[in-house]
């Protein structure tokens, strides 16, 4: 018996590191355990603070020149995983393309937050044009990640949307935010941008008041006219300047490359986003790392006002 540590990218997009043992010849079998690049999650506990939602859908439709296309969203199961302590704060976190909310919520468990309550929703399975049409679950259609990459507007809007109303519900003295990673933190810096517009890109109504939102080794979805679109607004520029939001990048990032989590983060500082933050980590690829990890910590803890942030 031989065992092989390999880092394994899923779709090439949200990367788990697994333990492979492989008997020697021949190969009957593979077995697989979960070594992670972050510290172990925690097991749940008795009491479950970690439940799960039925399946939701969302229909979204958009009206062109005289025809009508409606497209519905088949949405994943969501993981909710609750605080330990006093709830102040309600985070949507979202996973990267083709993985889901189960290991984003085990991942969070672990995080020494305990007064956010963490909601893992799982993105619908769609082809996707990136990986030649093969369908995975994800946010939103991507063809190639450029300067002049196509958006797909429909998709966003309809995550968005989704996400929205996961937060709809929330107490009204409890802070909401949305975070995620790669195609994830993609769909947050798109809903950072229809809050502070407070609409979709469609022109339908935003309807959530985000108090902070992360952004891992992803990218700015319309960035080239968000400028112009926040200075066509007071009240635009207004909710803009007041939104924290955080964006990491590794310098040696191969799926999303550094430079678009550069640019991004520029895009945003230039369209008014006075609060967004950038943080390089030199020599990390298309992965977290515990040291990232403790600066979002530390960063949702005093930019949420929780206890312990003083």
């Amino acid at each position: 018996m031989i065992q092989i540590h390999l880092l394994l990218f899923p779709f090439h997009i949200t990367p788990l590191v697994y333990k492979y043992t492989l008997p020697l010849p021949p190969f009957p079998y593979i077995s697989i355990k979960w070594v992670s690049v972050f510290p172990k999650p925690a097991k749940l506990s008795a009491c479950n603070r970690v439940s799960l939602d039925k399946k939701m859908s969302y229909s979204h439709q958009s009206m062109g020149s005289g025809s009508r296309s409606v497209r519905s969203h088949e949405f994943g199961r969501t993981y909710v995983v609750r605080p330990k302590g006093k709830h102040q704060a309600t985070m949507v976190w979202l996973h990267g393309l083709g993985d889901n909310g189960s290991s984003s919520s085990q991942l969070l468990e672990s995080l020494p937050l305990p007064n956010i309550k963490w909601i893992c929703p799982t993105a619908p399975s769609r082809p996707v044009s990136i990986l030649g049409g093969f369908p995975c679950t994800a946010w939103c259609d991507v063809g190639e990640i450029s300067e002049d990459g196509h958006d797909d507007f429909e998709g966003l809007d309809a995550s968005a949307a989704h996400i929205a109303n996961l937060l709809s519900t929330e107490p009204a003295d409890v802070k909401v935010g949305i975070g995620g990673f790669s195609m994830g933190g993609a769909i947050a810096l798109y809903s950072a941008t229809c809050c502070a517009l407070g609409r979709y890109g469609s022109g339908h109504p935003y309807p959530i008041n985000l108090r902070a939102v992360v952004g891992l080794s992803s990218w700015l979805p319309g960035w080239r006219s968000l400028k112009s679109k926040i200075e066509c607004s007071y009240e635009a520029a207004r909710r803009a300047a007041s939104l924290p939001i955080i964006l990491t990048h590794g310098t040696s990032d191969d799926v999303v490359p550094y430079r678009f989590g550069e640019k991004s983060a520029h895009a945003l500082s230039m369209a008014g986003f006075r609060q967004a933050l950038f943080k390089p980590y030199e020599g990390l690829g298309h992965y977290t790392v515990p040291k990232e990890m403790d600066e979002v910590v530390h960063w949702l803890t005093t930019r949420l006002g929780l206890d312990g942030s003083r």
